[in-house]
């Protein structure tokens, strides 16, 4: 699958992109760590919004986008990571290494899209926990997570045959209840809301929006 073809479907289909905009979770100057980043997308995405702000096309009654933000990305395979860079033409950093290794900088917002279920139990507790040490005072995580129910066969079904025509291995999954992960949360130090985050696919996904108490 070609970078643009997959660029194309993923803004064009997922709804978490929009969502992400329109309910403002990320504010004006954000240290944004992108985590799982692949070819940078949500930079991209944000950018682009950005622009259209700018140029006076913006829906009716949406909060402006966010303003200059300063974007890191870390991705697992290099190709990905190359192809984000090369688009981004220097506007963010992509960094290429292993989540369970890699430093986490300093950050006011960490994004994991579709990323915590292909670590196991110990080393996702552990990603977070580094996750919660790096965030400013009133940081901020945005988690996208499968919930357990009868449609997760097929959204994690889906998600291997993605990662197979990307080029990846045969990925294996850990998952939790949605419950489970904000009961997680609340233990490093957050206050967690879920919403449903599936809006014209077949798949069972839900945001997790993490703000750490004050």
């Amino acid at each position: 699958m070609s970078a643009y073809f997959f660029a194309l479907g993923k803004l064009s289909l997922d709804p978490v992109f929009v969502a992400l905009l329109r309910e403002a979770h990320i504010p004006d100057g954000a240290r944004v760590l992108d985590l799982g980043c692949g070819q940078g997308l949500l930079l991209a995405w944000l950018l682009a919004a950005a622009e259209e702000h700018r140029a006076g096309a913006w829906p009716a009654g949406w909060p402006a986008p966010p303003q200059h933000l300063r974007f890191h990305g870390i991705e697992r395979q290099e190709r990905e990571a190359a192809w984000g860079s090369s688009a981004l033409g220097g506007r963010g950093r992509i960094e290429t290494a292993d989540l369970r290794r890699a430093t986490l900088p300093p950050s006011d917002v960490v994004v994991l899209l579709d990323v915590l279920h292909y670590f196991d139990a110990t080393e996702q507790l552990a990603l977070l926990q580094r996750v919660a040490q790096c965030l400013s005072a009133q940081g901020r995580m945005l988690l996208r997570v499968a919930d357990l129910g009868p449609r997760l066969s097929f959204t994690l079904a889906a998600d291997r045959v993605g990662a197979l025509l990307r080029g990846h291995a045969w990925p294996r999954y850990h998952t939790r209840p949605v419950v489970e992960w904000q009961r997680l949360l609340d233990r490093l130090g957050f206050v967690t809301s879920a919403s449903p985050m599936s809006a014209g696919t077949p798949f069972c996904n839900v945001l997790l929006v993490a703000n750490r108490l004050s």
